[in-house]
């Protein structure tokens, strides 16, 4: 059996691509105004060989940005780790008041999505109970939705989810993409929000002892589109779906690199796409920088690239940083729009 895919390459940015979208000659990136691509990888694979070739084409599956996102820009989602054993910052913000006061500073400097957290999922770690997580993040996301901002809730327990969504969150962020808690897929088709599906392979506790794909590019790709198929089956709407490839789930630092490279294959599935690779191992790799909270350089350098390969949310730590860095990348692309 062979599988096709397209990738959409040859990206051009703001006035070149609203010119070329309106003529004919290039296709919205992920239903975005300022992007454009000219030219698609095709890719046929089979039971042993993958074939590629680049020709002029359109995706078969076009993206629509829902209300909750934008077409002009991708959306800032700063994480509130409300953990003892946060991989990026060691439980900095763990206690409730510390973590409320966390997300209204990260809302200060332009995070779009308030991402609250109570189970650590980094690699290595143990779950924790339902009721300690509820713990943990009820009163922080009651505090944050009662200022009047959008609040996702990270979690993979269809109980929390239900919990956190009654308390003010209106984004579900699950790293299982709902395959962890036999009762989360129903939860969610019971839910109007969003929901955030990520690729993971393994369990977070054994995920990273040996990651193995046959190319994890196309495998990342095949696993979420069967996820956003079962999903819309179970009554969850597509435009409620968003995409994440899951960098550093289950993927050795090899592979975060391809699935990165390869980013705007995801734009094939049809639903908007997350990219989360804010102070994550590969980029410590990449960087030399051992200390997770210092790999703020190389992570902004990743939400660049992810940007411009146009990722609708961008989850960062670091997100006055973040959000200058896109400005300026930002401006260089799309002038007319840069405010100045």
């Amino acid at each position: 059996m062979i599988r096709h895919y397209a990738r959409p390459a040859g990206l051009v940015y703001g006035p070149d691509a609203r010119q070329l979208i309106e003529e004919g000659r290039g296709a919205s990136l992920g239903g975005l105004s300022a992007i454009a691509y000219t030219l698609v990888e095709e890719i046929a694979r089979g039971a042993s060989s993958v074939r590629r070739r680049f020709a002029t084409g359109r995706l078969p599956r076009q993206t629509v940005v829902p209300a909750f996102l934008s077409p002009e820009r991708p959306l800032i989602m700063g994480i509130v780790n409300v953990t003892p054993d946060s991989f990026s910052d060691g439980g900095l913000h763990a206690e409730s008041g510390r973590a409320i006061a966390h997300g209204l500073l990260l809302a200060q400097q332009g995070a779009d999505i308030l991402d609250v957290g109570g189970e650590s999922t980094r690699p290595g770690s143990e779950g924790v109970p339902e009721a300690e997580e509820l713990r943990r993040i009820l009163p922080v996301i009651e505090a944050l939705a009662a200022r009047g901002l959008t609040v996702s809730v990270d979690t993979r327990k269809a109980n929390v989810m239900r919990a956190a969504l009654q308390a003010g969150a209106s984004i579900v962020n699950d790293v299982a993409a709902l395959t962890y808690d036999p009762a989360a897929i129903e939860a969610m088709a019971e839910a109007s929000c969003p929901v955030i599906l990520m690729h993971a392979q393994g369990d977070p506790r054994t995920m990273q002892l040996s990651p193995h794909y046959d190319d994890v590019a196309l495998d990342v790709f095949d696993w979420l589109e069967a996820r956003i198929e079962a999903c819309v089956a179970a009554g969850i709407a597509r435009w409620r779906i968003v995409a994440d490839p899951g960098i550093g789930f289950g993927k050795s630092f090899r592979h975060n690199i391809d699935v990165l490279r390869h980013f705007t294959l995801y734009h094939s599935l049809g639903v908007p796409v997350l990219m989360g690779l804010s102070r994550k191992g590969f980029i410590g790799a990449l960087t030399g920088e051992k200390l997770a909270g210092n790999r703020v350089s190389g992570s902004v350098g990743g939400a660049v690239w992810s940007a411009l390969n146009g990722a609708h949310i961008i989850r960062v730590h670091d997100v006055k940083a973040t959000v200058e860095a896109l400005a300026v990348a930002g401006a260089a692309a799309d002038p007319d729009r840069s405010g100045l």
